[in-house]
């Protein structure tokens, strides 16, 4: 059993294509057969190096290794070219010299009859003399497959039977001349000859299935079999797109997305365990994924289920392994491993770390007076808490300042005011100069006595 994954370099990877690059990776594994990597590159103009590394490094960040490639289309041109004259010899195939213009003067007069636009078959019958005079002057042209009138079916693994008459199709393009075949021609060869046994895609790709049996029965092939997986869709059940947010994968990584929780998202979007359980890892997704679980309808992408998601794989990680990965999002520190703690809980993406903690990587924070307000608390009211603050802790030294004794001095003194919050709000405030944080107590301990004392001073002194 062999799976391939077939993008196209000509933009960064996009979400919806790692969730077919996925179901095609599990359903190999789940099946103990091989998940092969293509890359469709026929496309010269838009093809680009830096887009296949992008393709290539977003695969390797998310863990799904493939068996056998990269394979370039743009290598096997000569494997295409063979397989073309093949079809030119037989007259299964035959030379198109039609300019564009014609072309698009009888789509538009075909449109206005009501019928579905196709080639009416001009040069299918072309003179050998014609061809070779034509040829040899360098005319436009392309290469038509001759496609019968027969009807085709073919078993949707996910869809059931799908049929099509072939007249609706016509005499359609495979290359532009023998060196530049189009996609279906390509696919269809390279599908053959890396004995590719399933086709699992996006259901956009359903009108394209047609033309590839067609092109298979012209050249005596096999037919793999078929799954169309249903689009991913955003919110508002229009397809997913950069007005939506992100849509790269490596945008997410970026974000502060783990692979981890990437994963497990997409395996949902489409397929459903048939069970309660939401949280799976890459091993156990190649244990249980098959495509009778797969849906017909459009996935929903839900953000704030990836959030979640997230936000429980960023809990697992020892606080070792979270330091190592939050490397590019926050500087070092002597007590990261005590920031990443603190804040581990509290986070949904690496990327919030810079904005949540950088008050521990600067010596000054600005401070606004009302935010150091508790409620109703008066200025003087604040300036005598701040100053008792400083009396306290400036009574702390240096050997005993540690998270135990900062906390319970302070709650000590906290049970003095009519709400601890008239003491321990300042004192937060004064740390971190933000509404939200961690525990004022663990945040003193990690700036340290003198970082402390300093911030309480200068809220005093607004």
């Amino acid at each position: 059993m062999k799976t391939r994954f077939a993008p196209s370099p000509t933009g960064n990877l996009h979400i919806g294509s790692v969730r077919t690059a996925l179901f095609n990776y599990l359903f190999a594994k789940s099946n103990k057969g091989k998940f092969i990597l293509r890359i469709e590159d026929t496309d010269r103009e838009r093809s680009k190096p830096i887009y296949e590394k992008d393709i290539i490094d977003s695969l390797k960040w998310l863990g799904i290794e493939w068996d056998k490639g990269p394979f370039n289309q743009s290598e096997r041109t000569d494997i295409y070219e063979k397989h073309l004259k093949k079809l030119l010899d037989e007259k299964k195939a035959y030379y198109c010299f039609c300019s564009s213009l014609e072309l698009e003067a009888k789509r538009q007069d075909q449109m206005a009859r009501g019928e579905a636009p196709k080639y009416d078959g001009k040069c299918s019958n072309l003179p050998r003399e014609d061809i070779e005079k034509n040829l040899s002057e360098g005319k436009s042209c392309v290469i038509r497959l001759r496609v019968p009138k027969v009807k085709i079916a073919f078993n949707d693994l996910i869809r059931g039977k799908i049929e099509m008459d072939s007249s609706l199709i016509g005499d359609f393009v495979v290359a532009k001349d023998l060196k530049t075949p189009l996609f279906h021609f390509a696919v269809v060869i390279d599908d053959e000859l890396m004995d590719i046994t399933h086709v699992i895609r996006g259901e956009d790709h359903i009108s394209n299935t047609p033309k590839q049996i067609l092109l298979q029965e012209a050249l005596s092939f096999k037919k793999p079999s078929y799954a169309h997986i249903p689009l991913i869709l955003a919110p508002d059940r229009s397809k997913l797109s950069k007005r939506h947010g992100a849509t790269s994968v490596l945008e997410y990584r970026t974000m502060g997305y783990l692979p981890e929780a990437i994963i497990n998202f997409l395996a949902f979007l489409g397929w459903n365990p048939g069970t309660e359980k939401e949280i799976f890892s890459l091993k156990e997704l190649e244990k249980d994924f098959s495509l009778d679980k797969v849906q017909k309808a459009g996935a929903i992408f839900n953000q704030q289920r990836l959030d979640f998601l997230n936000g429980f794989y960023i809990r697992q990680l020892s606080v070792k392994e979270l330091a190592k990965r939050c490397k590019e999002y926050i500087g070092d520190h002597p007590d990261l491993e005590g920031i990443l703690s603190l804040y581990q809980s509290r986070i949904k993406r690496l990327d919030e770390l810079a904005q949540e903690t950088d008050f521990f990587y600067k010596d000054d924070i600005s401070y606004q007076k009302e935010l150091l307000r508790w409620k109703e608390m008066t200025d003087s009211d604040l300036a005598s808490t701040l100053e008792k603050l400083e009396t306290i802790l400036t009574g702390i030294p240096e050997k005993n300042w540690n998270l135990k004794n900062i906390q319970n001095i302070l709650l000590l003194e906290a049970e003095r005011f009519n709400n601890r919050g008239e003491l321990l709000w300042p004192f937060r405030v004064a740390m971190t100069g933000k509404k939200h944080s961690a525990g004022p107590f663990e945040v003193s301990a990690i700036l340290g006595r003198e970082k402390t004392l300093k911030r309480v001073k200068a809220a005093r002194l607004l």
